[in-house]
């Protein structure tokens, strides 16, 4: 019997890293009788047909940790890749893929990405995200700048490389490795948006104990998950800090009085943009129709 993790899944066929290299793996009857799934990120006991070679599923692990989009098993590390211009920056998504990092219980490092691009306007963003406490790294592919910093941050963990499509996700990961080799798109000039080239959700091995997944890009992500907008105040962590100091513990930070987060915003404590963002979630997870 031999351990690995599945890096791979396509028609049918898992294929699990193992201490001796990648095995195709097929997965037992049993996990269908008990509607049971394996997922890219899962750590399994595999048996091995020598005379195949072929592996046979024998187990899986238990899960740290379930993404559903994409759909991929013990992740450490959310990643948020978003460029400065083309496609420009947009940190209403910037924001929404924090929740979704915050709300799986990961950690969060934001890569602003084609810095080269708009350098006072990079600024200004990483500026609003570091006072809000996250790790950010400004990054250029054409410049070859922050590249190490960003490889850096991926040992040790399993990272998700979140994102929408053209911001340079595929193009920094081939920096961080030349063997990954993954395919490179470019921006439509008539809708500024990313062509999207990762077509299939796949872990990539930078050593033994440390994996990337790149994932196709996403325009936009619902807020289903949060059932209350008052969570939304958790999510953000520089307004849940300030919010304690509130006169009221059920301040929501909008139109109530002796408001300390209000306060911190007009100190330049809390980021405008990022005040202005938790106040569209609050009004987008209100109107949430619940079924």
């Amino acid at each position: 019997m031999k351990e690995g993790v599945i890096t791979k899944g396509i028609g049918g066929f898992y294929y699990v890293m193992t201490e001796d290299g990648m095995i195709e793996s097929h997965a037992r009857g049993v996990f269908r009788d008990d509607n049971i799934t394996p997922v890219i990120g899962d750590k399994v006991r595999l048996r091995v047909d020598r005379e195949e070679g072929k592996g046979y599923i024998e187990e899986i692990f238990p899960r740290t940790s379930q993404l559903v989009r994409p759909s991929v098993a013990n992740v450490t590390q959310t990643i948020v890749v978003m460029s400065i211009k083309k496609p420009k920056i947009n940190t209403w998504l910037l924001d929404r893929f924090i929740m979704m990092s915050e709300h799986e219980n990961l950690k969060t490092v934001i890569c602003i990405n084609k810095s080269d691009l708009d350098l006072e306007e990079a600024k200004e963003v990483i500026n609003a995200y570091e006072l809000a406490g996250y790790d950010v790294i400004k990054t250029s592919v054409k410049e070859n700048k922050g590249i190490d910093e960003l490889r850096d941050k991926l040992y040790g963990e399993i990272s998700v490389l979140a994102g929408p499509s053209g911001v340079g996700k595929s193009s920094l990961l081939n920096l961080i490795s030349e063997e990954f080799r993954l395919e490179v798109g470019g921006v439509s000039k008539k809708t500024e948006r990313g062509k999207h080239t990762t077509r299939h959700v796949e872990l990539l091995m930078i050593d033994e104990n440390s994996y990337v997944l790149d994932t196709p890009g996403f325009s936009s992500l619902n807020l289903n998950f949060l059932k209350d907008e008052r969570i939304v105040r958790d999510y953000f962590k520089e307004i849940s800090e300030y919010g304690s100091g509130c006169k009221f513990l059920s301040c929501m930070h909008k139109n109530e009085p002796d408001c300390n987060v209000k306060a911190k915003v007009e100190e330049g404590k809390i980021s405008r943009l990022r005040y202005e963002n938790y106040l569209k979630f609050l009004e987008e997870v209100k109107n949430i129709k619940r079924y």
